[in-house]
């Protein structure tokens, strides 16, 4: 069975508002590098219709930074998989809707999945939290305070103990922490 591993970028006051942090080359380079061992991505349906209106005109842009391009060139073949009760037409390229049971169907995608799955969508991974199904967490921390939310895992409760795996400082002053859960 494959792992299911959160990973996103987070600020110092723990707001993971994606237009907060520094998005450079080398950090396009480490998600690259993450999504690359993953066998699929996973998402709510708000981080999809993100995702989903910005990294294909990127992967079709010869004049995008060679990093995002690499990035959104790789996601395109990625199979993502979509947990929405709203939305059952997922047009883009290689994209499934998650259905049923959350548990059982996370269950099932992380089965059939033996390389991982990567989630990077925060109110997912807070309902996935609360039924026990993150394996591993990587967070890179932004040397920012944005000063505002939404913050990660509001309100979850009770509060949970990490192992550190490892840690990687990027140029810019982010910090990428590889955590896996304690039994």
């Amino acid at each position: 069975m494959g792992l299911l591993t959160f990973g996103l970028n987070v600020t110092l006051d723990g707001c993971y508002d994606h237009r907060e942090g520094i998005a450079d080359d080398e950090l396009h380079d480490y998600f690259t590098q993450l999504m690359d061992a993953a066998g699929a991505m996973l998402w709510g349906r708000v981080t999809y219709e993100l995702m989903e209106s910005a990294w294909p005109a990127v992967a079709r842009d010869e004049n995008a930074p060679r990093a995002m391009r690499e990035w959104a060139r790789k996601l395109e073949a990625k199979p993502k998989y979509v947990v929405s009760a709203s939305r059952r037409d997922f047009p883009w390229n290689n994209t499934f809707r998650l259905e049923g049971d959350l548990r059982e169907a996370v269950t099932q995608l992380k089965e059939k999945t033996p390389q991982g799955v990567l989630v990077g969508s925060p109110t997912l991974a807070a309902a996935l939290e609360r039924l026990g199904l993150i394996d591993e967490y990587r967070l890179v921390v932004h040397p920012v305070f944005a000063g505002h939310g939404p913050t990660l895992f509001q309100g979850l409760e009770p509060s949970r103990r990490l192992e550190l795996v490892s840690t990687h400082r990027l140029k810019s002053g982010q910090v990428a922490m590889h955590y896996r859960r304690t039994l």
